[in-house]
């Protein structure tokens, strides 16, 4: 072919080629360093494209994610790096960080049984996919375990646990003035929804999820309210989750049904925000974060770029950290010798409530175990979905913290049998 011997006859013959690469003195010194040079930038080309794809791997979307239709590896990369999955703003950890020493005592076997089955700690580990879990007894490690491929220095998402958190900041806000009473109106702190059913309903309604303001909470259902607020934090535009919140209407009167909804915390956000004029997470930094000395940074979602932050979900942060602030919950609100909240803040906060003639266990945005047990006595928890909890019991002087990669947004059979409760009364009853 007239091509194909025209560019032969530029190049050495066959086995010449060596020879013309590594016989001429200079020339082939500088060929040689050519060539090491060359693979030395593809070397570090390739590691850094290692690097970068570690450091961003694929994660669900926020519909598959509510849907509970993720592969195990992918849930895991998903709940560990949920600030790629919204907008988020920044929560500051402060210049130093506050030890959490280890106990000089052996943990304890633990034992449970849950509908006439028996189990321990490892089924509790394996069965719920519970990637880290610290137990903090006289505000000391008294067992701590990372699965999962996870780490100390991982940011797990903690889902309805932020509720817990925020309402901690009303009573911070309580405390120093900027909300004067929980029997403010929502519409003094949040005038946007003044003529909305919000317009009647108490800072303390919200905190009781007891507005009346209607609202379906299902997670896997496309027509239900969560999942239409889904579609708006998918489509990231500020303001309009609040204006959602704002058309809904009103069910009951305020103060007569309990009704979980997490939109209801989404204004308790703003009411905390135009109480402070400060975003949430600029004032968690503030008040808890920085002088608790936490570790790392956390990061919460928002609605979008210089949005509200999402005070019921998207809060993400270490397993450390967040039992730093489990600490601070079953000191009563103490921290470094003061009190950040009121004094009777949590023996309010953290009991069951009387709603419409019916007692609910549920506090200002905390969970209540089961009373009649009474390693439970006094105790309360946050839950998120998926299998999050901040577990703390004041009179034992312990919190405990897991979390999860669970299957399923929820799993009915789990809660209706108490399986977790079960096993952190073993774990306190274990530690007494």
């Amino acid at each position: 072919m007239p091509g194909a011997h025209g560019i032969q006859a530029g190049l050495p013959a066959d086995g010449q080629l060596d020879a013309t690469l590594y016989n001429q003195s200079g020339k082939s010194r500088d060929i040689r360093m050519l060539t090491r040079r060359s693979r030395l930038l593809i070397f570090t080309l390739m590691a850094f494209a290692v690097r970068a794809h570690a450091a961003a791997p694929e994660v669900a979307g926020l519909r598959q994610l509510y849907d509970g239709t993720m592969l195990p590896g992918l849930e895991v990369a998903t709940f560990s790096h949920a600030d790629t999955l919204q907008p988020v703003r920044v929560v500051r950890r402060g210049a130093t960080s506050r030890p959490l020493p280890s106990s000089s005592r052996p943990f304890p076997p633990i034992h449970f049984e849950v509908g006439g089955h028996r189990f321990d700690l490892y089924d509790y580990l394996a069965t719920n996919r519970v990637a880290g879990m610290l137990v903090l007894k006289d505000g000391k490690i008294a067992f701590e375990d990372y699965e999962l491929g996870i780490g100390p220095d991982t940011r797990w998402i903690s889902f309805s646990m932020a509720k817990s958190i925020a309402s901690t900041l009303v009573g911070i806000a309580l405390a120093e003035g900027s909300i004067t009473s929980l029997d403010d109106p929502v519409v003094r702190y949040v005038p946007a929804l003044s003529g909305s059913a919000y317009d009647g309903v108490t800072v303390r309604q919200i905190l009781t999820m007891s507005s009346g303001v209607r609202w379906n909470e299902t997670y896997t259902d496309p027509k239900s309210d969560r999942r239409k607020v889904l579609d708006l934090q998918i489509a990231g535009k500020p303001g309009e989750v609040l204006r959602y919140m704002g058309l809904l209407p009103r069910a009951a009167a305020p103060g007569s049904v309990w009704n979980y909804s997490t939109g209801e915390t989404f204004v308790l956000g703003a009411v905390l925000e135009g109480a402070t004029h400060q975003s949430l997470t600029d004032y968690l930094s503030q008040k808890i974060w920085a002088p608790a000395g936490m570790e790392k940074d956390a990061a919460w979602w928002v609605d979008g770029p210089q949005g509200l932050v999402w005070a019921g979900s998207g809060l993400e942060a270490t397993l450390r950290d967040f039992g730093r602030f489990a600490l601070i919950a079953a000191a009563g609100g103490q921290l470094q010798g003061r009190s950040l909240v009121p004094p009777d803040w949590f023996k309010q906060a953290g009991v069951p409530h009387e709603i419409g003639g019916k007692t609910v266990d549920y506090g200002y945005m905390w969970w209540i175990p089961p009373q009649s047990v009474p390693i439970h006595a006094g105790a309360f928890e946050a839950a998120g979905i998926f299998g999050q909890y901040m577990y703390i019991n004041p009179h034992e002087h312990l919190a405990i913290v897991v979390l999860s990669a669970r299957p399923k947004p929820v799993d009915d059979a789990l809660d209706e049998a108490g399986y977790d409760d079960a096993f952190f009364g073993a774990v306190a009853t274990a530690l007494h």
